[in-house]
């Protein structure tokens, strides 16, 4: 990219006194008169170069060019955006002997600011004095809007009223455009009145727009919006394509639609702009097809070529994708001529967001500095994501070093992407580090940081940051979400109580997305109960609402209920999504239910048209492995029109170590390991299925194998919640302040529920030693120890929960019924694939799992 080294702003330097006669002297001069007419007819076109060398050929003469002429040449400047010779005019100026009048001085505030320097244009405007009118403060006013200095813009304006100037047209928009925001919103309706009064509301499109955005981006008020729009008595293309552009980024995607097909029904030919606004709002995928038409529509008004529709193109083939594909808004990219920044970024966004190209995102870039075309805050933001999602914090770093040369990296969304990214990632030492080093923190930065603490199951350092972030800057509802998931993620359901009161204080129960978390947070907790009455309670339910609900049934092994509560949803007229379609074949699986599994299957596509993912594949694994048909599972899997993913085969494979199937749990095993060679579970999972059958030479060969490829077994971990304090247990821990306690109860429980009738089942510990050492193994694992520390440590009154990372041991489970009838307590306890409710000898899952 060429780099055009400019002069510095001029030096504004207020003329001295010239000679009276200069111009009647000029006037009569018929050459001058000759290169007068040249240079504005050279401006007019705008060939500046050829007009600046008249305007020097026209001093080398021996004149001096007039007023007019250094007008019609800066306002030709600003027309074409020239500032670099706009800039070289003004020095001339300076050293002409001229004294510049009231226009020109206008003229030379107005390239300023379209330049973006304001300080030389305050300069200007400062030094007129008694020059000023009108168009002087109107230029002012639109300079400082311009420039980002809102408040500066709205004093300017009050100052000019004070001065004794009547505000025209141009006045009125330009201020209101500076109170375009949430913060000055209240002084724009001051100004709207001032306007109602002057009777430039209905007269006067320009002020019309701006009021149009004063509703739209200051208030996100819409409906407002269109009062203005529909009393506006005069309406041309740019105000209608204002009115699509602001209800397409407003959500209101529909409406959007309809606006455009109205104005093209009243004979407006849509340009770039409102191609660009109606194409955005086609986004959603319900108006995809129409988004395809307006494509035609694009090809046929010959604007396919365009760096702005394409990049609309590109992102609306991208969001509006029902699978994710990215073949369609990367065929419209490829075929654009040109690409800048905006179509780079476009495409890079559109492959982090599809959610499954995020190496082609990071390869996109690549070829993006070769071109090379310089990122900006948002390509570094999106790339930064892909980074997270990948995992693969080593690319980021490269990434965002590339940023910091830029001078971008301390842009907020690079940062709050930065802080996102080492979260994903699992590393969050550097994400807050990056929080902390943060200069600006906003309420994005909290969230992320407090989301990031929840998903890595450090709830205590979310609540901490929460303590924090509630008295620096206002909490939103996403902030009480991410805590909720965070209380979940460690069942700390105490917590999750807590900030349940904080929302009711706060009053915001009734919000869609906070009650779907609070559902969401009783559900993983083990309150299933609770979980309902929020459910029952809302007024306002989506498909995430159902969702989640008919999930917590599911996993807590109410699978009629949860296919109960999955129909009512159909007859309530909510459409149901892939996400509910997992919910209710996983409900089926837990209990069994084959053929009505099958049913719920076929009436995916059926009745809803959604195509089944490999996590519906793998929910169907699960329901016929679970039911011990093993054959019909692989002859499933066979039949399927593509090639099954790990995620399938690993679900046959836990089948088949429940049955013992050896034969299809090798096969099973081989196709994992095929395509994911380095899969710890995979291996773990066939040396406990060849342990299962005592082959210890086989179980020996695949450890041997994990050491060499260093493949590490995820340890197994329960924790529990007791005194408003999550505590974690591994296999035979000692490290507990109460370890000593915890094993003196271990002991005499274990006692107690042999009197009982409970046997340990030492088949299940898969190590070649002794009876009496696979006992003593049998007493150290987790959940045992976790269960201890909960009878020593909670209200007999009140359930024990328990919740541990992998499938809870057979064993385990046994003598956790037991103990429910030896020590009179309910026991929940929540595994990775569902929870158990056992009291009084019996579990909710009847053994089946």
């Amino acid at each position: 990219m060429i780099t055009l080294s400019l002069p510095s702003p001029a030096k504004f330097i207020p003329p001295s006194p010239k000679s009276k006669n200069l111009k009647s002297r000029r006037i009569r001069n018929p050459d001058f008169e000759a290169l007068k007419d040249t240079l504005i007819r050279q401006a007019n076109v705008g060939n500046l170069k050829q007009a600046i060398s008249t305007l020097d050929h026209i001093s080398q003469m021996g004149f001096t060019p007039d007023l007019t002429s250094y007008t019609v040449l800066l306002k030709s400047c600003i027309r074409t955006r020239n500032f670099q010779f706009g800039q070289l005019l003004h020095s001339k100026l300076n050293d002409s002997p001229l004294e510049p009048d009231t226009i020109l001085l206008n003229s030379l505030i107005s390239l300023y600011s379209k330049m973006g320097s304001w300080e030389t244009a305050e300069k200007i405007f400062e030094s007129m004095g008694e020059k000023r009118d009108l168009v002087s403060w109107s230029a002012m006013i639109s300079c400082y809007a311009h420039c980002g200095m809102e408040l500066e813009s709205v004093f300017t304006f009050f100052d000019m009223v004070e001065f004794g100037e009547y505000p025209n047209q141009f006045c009125f928009s330009a201020v209101i455009q500076a109170c375009c925001s949430a913060e000055l919103g209240w002084v724009g309706l001051a100004i709207f009145g001032f306007v109602i009064k002057t009777g430039y509301f209905e007269s006067d499109i320009c002020v019309g727009c701006a009021l149009i955005d004063l509703f739209a981006k200051g208030f996100s008020d819409l409906r407002s919006a269109k009062k203005v729009f529909d009393r506006m008595p005069e309406r041309n293309l740019v105000t209608w394509t204002l009115m699509i552009t602001r209800f397409s980024q407003l959500g209101a995607s529909k409406d959007a639609v309809r606006l455009f097909l109205e104005m093209v029904s009243e004979g407006f030919v849509p340009d770039r702009f409102t191609f660009s606004g109606v194409l955005s709002a086609c986004a959603e995928p319900g108006l995809s097809l129409l988004g395809r038409q307006l494509h035609g529509g694009v090809i046929k008004s010959r604007l396919s070529a365009d760096v702005c529709v394409g990049c609309s193109l590109v992102d609306m083939y991208a969001k509006s994708t029902m699978d994710g594909s990215m073949d369609d808004s990367r065929k419209v990219f490829d075929r654009m001529a040109d690409h800048n920044v905006m179509s780079w970024t476009a495409i890079i966004t559109g492959y982090v967001q599809s959610g499954h190209y995020d190496m082609e995102a990071i390869k996109l870039y690549c070829r993006m500095i070769d071109n090379p075309v310089k990122p900006n805050h948002f390509t570094f933001s999106s790339l930064l994501k892909a980074c997270g999602n990948l995992s693969n914090p080593a690319i980021g770093e490269q990434i965002y070093n590339h940023a910091v040369k830029l001078g971008l990296a301390s842009v907020n969304c690079v940062a709050n992407s930065l802080i996102s990214m080492y979260a994903k990632s699992g590393r969050m030492e550097e994400a807050r580090k990056a929080f902390e080093l943060l200069f600006e923190k906003n309420l994005v930065s909290y969230n992320i940081i407090v989301d990031g603490y929840s998903k890595s199951l450090d709830s205590a350092e979310a609540f901490e940051l929460f303590s924090h972030l509630d008295s620096e800057v206002e909490v939103d509802t996403f902030t009480f979400a991410s805590l909720l998931s965070g209380a979940a993620s460690v069942g700390a359901v105490g917590k999750g109580e807590q900030i349940h009161a904080r929302v009711l204080k706060a009053g915001i129960q009734s919000n869609q997305s906070v009650s779907n978390a609070l559902i969401s947070m009783y559900s993983r907790c083990g309150n299933i109960e609770a979980a309902f009455q929020v459910f029952e309670g809302m007024e306002d339910r989506n498909v995430i609402s159902w969702t989640s609900i008919i999930t917590g049934f599911a996993k807590h092994g109410f699978a009629h209920r949860a296919v109960e509560l999955f129909n009512q949803m159909l007859e309530d007229g909510i459409k149901p999504n892939e996400v509910t379609y997992i919910a209710v074949l996983s409900a089926c699986s837990h209990v069994g239910l084959v053929d009505e599994g099958w049913k719920y299957f076929d009436s995916m596509s059926k009745n809803h048209g959604i195509t089944p993912r490999m996590e519906h594949y793998a929910c169907m694994v699960d329901l016929l492995g679970r039911s011990g048909s093993l054959e019909k599972a692989v002859q499933f899997i066979k039949s399927l029109p593509l090639n099954v993913d790990a995620l399938v085969w690993r679900t046959l494979l836990g089948a088949c170590q429940v049955h013992g199937n050896l034969q299809l749990g090798k096969y099973a095993s081989e196709m994992i390991l095929e395509q994911e060679p380095n899969d710890p579970a995979a291996h773990v999972l066939l040396s406990n299925l060849y342990a299962s059958r005592r082959q210890w030479e086989e179980v020996a060969k695949i450890r041997k194998d994990m050491k060499e490829k260093r493949l590490v077994k995820e340890a197994g971990c329960s924790w529990i919640e007791a005194e408003n304090s999550v505590h974690k247990f591994y296999v035979g821990d000692t490290k507990h302040p109460k370890a000593k306690e915890i094993y003196e109860k271990l002991g005499k429980v274990a006692l107690k529920i042999k009197e009982i009738g409970y046997v340990p089942n030492t088949d299940l510990v898969l190590h070649e030693v002794e009876d009496e050492q696979k006992e003593q193994y049998l007493f150290q694992h987790s959940e045992k120890i976790a269960l201890a520390f909960g009878l020593i440590s909670t209200c007999k009154q009140k359930p024990i929960r328990i919740f541990k990372n992998l499938r809870v041991c057979g064993d385990c489970h046994n003598a956790m019924k037991f103990i429910s009838v030896a020590e009179g307590r309910e026991i929940i306890i929540r595994d990775s694939n569902r929870f158990h409710h056992i009291k009084d000898g019996l579990c909710s899952c009847n053994d089946y799992w």
